[in-house]
């Protein structure tokens, strides 16, 4: 018995010395890799190395992860290739689509709004470039030119020739930076504007122009560091946003008619129009309340054309002096109303500015003329009526104080605390997890990198980020090389967009059941974190990809960042599409459950359906 004790306390001391080494050796080579002195460590430099955008040819990889480890065998299925769509649809835009608009009312634009197909109607083929359709000039050569056969559409340069909006020049469409109200040129212009409003100072970082024509304002605001949010609706001026996309500015499809923007309140420092053709001093002040509404407390609103300067222009308009006389007085009463400061009136441009606050204002009397908006949800504005009223302003404690908070000017309000952060006004967000966000979408920039190295060279001018938080993907890229456009999903569980905005950085809300608010071919890299998984169980994969194929150029660049079960079923319908697609780990290491795919659309035109 002695004997057997004795064997068995050897034995066990044995097991003991064992696992505590096997322990220790797998510890130290752990850590061994991670120092950078592992061979794991230069295979993964040697993998970066050979992925990079210059070798995207091939992009088929392993990863850790197999469709055999998902549940119920995910991804299993097969999926018949998509084909190409009939030449008729080039330029086919969903939601704006000509012969469904003319079935809906014109009081208030409405046929100009969005009115979307039901799925019966909704399109499951490709959208096909226009035949000898190239990859669009680098910025900022592409402000001045277009190649024709990109946007195959005359009617501008005709019917507004004499105002120097687009010519048509051999095989080019030539800009020179003209408007209706500038032919002189938009330098010119903005020079006007900015000896009233401090455009240069970086207190003016945000516009929006209404009714933006081919965007030149726009474009030649980009040169003081104004970031616009253009707009125009797809009526008889054919193609004005599609030209304005293709010169690498901000844009979309977009209307002033009985429904609100898709923006949050208080975003812009600056809102224009030059000669819109919006009728501001109807609807009983409608429009301009909803200007009001999405500009900053402090914000500059710009009019320019009828009726400013009718005293002059009034022959050339074609109209009596009595007419746009009482429409000036219209628009003075409903500004006065807004408590606006009208600041200038000059060479036909009239500006007003926003109050800061509601502290003084008169409409805070016992009896005001108009209501105040009355806003369960303030960033509640998609497909929702416009109202005849004032939308309040976040209460101060004196007259000099900004409602909302103080912006500081860009840049430095990139990275600076926003207001709404700052002040609680976002749930779920705090100073800290803002700056924590920044960090981590840093780091997640510089593993792009790694991969497609081409991101922050001007390749990618027009960046889309579909599911945008708050903005960090577009801080950590921001550069006058490139311009992103941040989407917040109308489904997401907080709105962030106002954030984005007091970033200096623009975007819109949108659903993605949907088709987005552009033409075909407008983006060069769509970037889309966790937006399978946010609409699983909101609309089909399918629709989504194809609105995504539709809206990138041929050539343009995708990364999709999601959990591994979404990207496989991702990957099976982008390979249909014939995207080019690549499935990597994530910057921390396989055993992470989220996954990015990098995929590139292929080149293909109608005159090579087979490509």
């Amino acid at each position: 018995m002695a004997r057997n004790l004795t064997e068995n306390r050897t034995r066990n001391t044995l097991i003991v010395v064992v696992v505590f080494g096997l322990c220790s050796f797998f510890y130290l080579l752990g850590a061994w890799q991670r120092s950078g002195s592992g061979g794991g460590d230069r295979i993964q430099n040697w993998v970066n190395e050979q992925t990079k955008c210059a070798q995207l040819p091939n992009l088929n990889f392993e990863t850790h992860h197999r469709t055999s480890d998902l549940p119920n065998n995910t991804g299993s299925s097969k999926i018949k290739p998509f084909e190409p769509c009939d030449e008729q649809y080039t330029d086919y835009t969903p939601c704006e689509e000509q012969k469904r608009a003319m079935t809906f009312p014109r009081d208030n634009m409405i046929y100009r709004e969005r009115h979307c197909p039901p799925d019966k109607e909704k399109l499951y083929c490709l959208i096909p470039a226009p035949k000898g359709y190239v990859a669009p000039f680098r910025w900022p050569k592409s402000r001045d030119f277009v190649p024709y056969a990109n946007v195959p559409h005359k009617s501008l340069t005709v019917e507004k020739a004499i105002q120097n909006w687009v010519h048509y020049e051999g095989n080019l469409f030539r800009f020179p930076g003209g408007g209706t109200q500038f032919p002189q040129g938009a330098d010119t212009y903005i020079d006007q504007l900015a000896s009233v409003i401090p455009i240069a100072e970086g207190k003016v970082r945000t516009a929006l122009d209404t009714g933006c024509g081919v965007a030149s304002l726009g474009a030649y605001l980009l040169k003081k560091n104004v970031l616009t949010m253009s707009f125009a609706p797809r009526d008889n001026h054919e193609a004005q946003v599609q030209f304005a996309l293709e010169r690498g500015v901000p844009a979309y499809i977009g209307v002033l008619g009985s429904i609100k923007l898709p923006f949050p309140s208080r975003v812009f420092d600056m809102a224009h129009c030059s000669r819109c053709l919006i009728p501001w001093s109807g609807n009983d002040g409608m429009y301009m309340m909803e200007v009001d509404r999405v500009l900053r407390p402090g914000g500059y609103w710009v009019l320019s054309g009828p009726p400013i300067g009718w005293k002059i222009h009034y022959k050339g308009w074609k109209r009596t002096k009595e007419d746009l006389r009482n429409e000036q007085r219209k628009i003075e009463q409903f500004a006065e109303l807004l408590c606006w400061k009208k600041i200038s009136e000059k060479d036909g441009i009239a500006i007003w500015r926003k109050r800061l606050n509601d502290k003084s204002c008169s409409m805070k009397q016992d009896k005001p003329k108009i209501g105040k908006c009355e806003l369960a949800n303030d960033n509640d504005v998609w497909y929702k009526k416009m109202e005849v009223c004032i939308t309040p302003l976040p209460e101060v404690n004196s007259v000099s104080e900004v409602a909302g908070g103080q912006l500081e000017p860009f840049p430095k309000r990139l990275n600076a605390g926003p207001p709404r952060i700052t002040l609680g006004s976002v749930p779920g967000f705090s100073v800290q997890s803002y700056e924590e966000d920044n960090k981590l979408w840093q780091k997640h920039v510089e593993a792009y990198k790694k991969i497609n190295n081409l991101l922050d060279t001007g390749r990618y001018r027009n960046i889309m980020d579909m599911n945008a938080g708050l903005g960090s993907f577009a801080a950590a890229l921001e550069s006058p090389k490139l311009w992103v456009m941040n989407v917040i999903p109308t489904i997401a569980n907080t709105s962030t967009l106002g954030v984005i905005y007091e970033r200096g950085l623009i975007g819109m809300y949108h659903d993605w059941c949907e088709g987005f608010s552009t033409y075909p071919r407008t983006y060069d890299l769509i970037h889309s974190n966790a937006i399978f998984s946010l609409y699983q169980n909101k609309c089909k994969f399918e629709d989504i990809l194809l609105e995504m194929d539709r809206i990138l150029r041929p050539e343009g660049a995708v990364i999709i960042r999601d959990k591994v079960d979404a990207l496989v079923k991702v990957e099976k319908i982008a390979n249909a599409m014939r995207w080019k697609t690549r499935l990597a780990d994530h910057e921390s290491g396989p055993h992470v459950p989220e996954k990015i795919l990098f995929a590139v659309k292929r080149y293909r035109v109608v005159a090579n359906k087979s490509s």
